[in-house]
């Protein structure tokens, strides 16, 4: 069973406000055995999942790691947010889970799609933009925080007037030059349509759909602004 089965188990309780030893009572089970359930120890049997769905109110995709969507469909801004809402005693910890989800899984299908071509400056000017967009929000955390800069070698000031940002532009445009050169060559590249997604990549293909429907939806906005 995917490993994400016994943390959502486990976030679904502590979302919910109630003890081990309440759901397991009200799930008709031990605590014992929920224990097992919640720290991946055994798996349960398609009844208790039955049982858990109707209990927290998920679909089974949901609570197995198969959708972000508690009802198995895709989510919207709205969605996510709400799970951030002051009534849920996990807002930050479930929002972060989300997020995390829906981020790694849409770079695991970018990823995936781009090893299909089999061009490794391709694979590795995507991963200099990426990195180059964690190390800006871990830098800024980091200094948030009051940690200490010797942690970093590039200088503060330098970080601050976008160097980070400068070289993942620089990584944008070898990128693009990368792609170019391919579609010249007439490369193969794979099926992008939404359709496709979903079909290759069950579950991790609605990440990538959720993630690139968001910034599109942002970047319509900006224009209209």
């Amino acid at each position: 069973m995917k490993t994400e089965f016994p943390r959502t188990l486990s976030l679904l309780r502590q979302e919910r406000g109630v003890s081990q030893r309440t759901a397991a009572g009200d799930l008709g089970i031990s605590q014992a055995l929920l224990s097992h359930y919640e720290n991946g120890i055994r798996e349960p049997g398609l009844a208790f999942v039955v049982r858990a769905c109707e209990y927290y109110h998920v679909s089974a995709d949901f609570l197995l790691g198969r959708t972000l969507s508690r009802e198995g469909g895709a989510l919207t801004d709205d969605d996510i947010l709400n799970m951030a809402d002051q009534g849920n005693i996990l807002r930050g910890s479930v929002l972060a889970t989300l997020q995390s989800k829906l981020i790694s899984g849409a770079v695991s299908v970018l990823f995936d799609l781009l090893g299909k071509l089999n061009d490794k400056a391709a694979v590795n000017e995507a991963a200099q933009m990426l990195n180059g967009a964690i190390y800006i929000l871990f830098r800024r955390l980091h200094r948030a925080a009051g940690g200490n800069e010797a942690m970093f070698s590039a200088p503060a000031e330098l970080v601050a007037m976008g160097l980070p940002a400068a070289e993942m532009k620089l990584a944008e445009a070898r990128y693009v030059r990368t792609l170019e050169a391919l579609r010249e060559r007439e490369a193969a590249f794979p099926e992008l349509t939404g359709e496709s997604l979903s079909k290759n990549y069950p579950g991790s293909g609605q990440c990538i759909t959720q993630v690139l429907h968001s910034a599109d939806a942002k970047a319509a906005g900006l224009v209209k602004e």
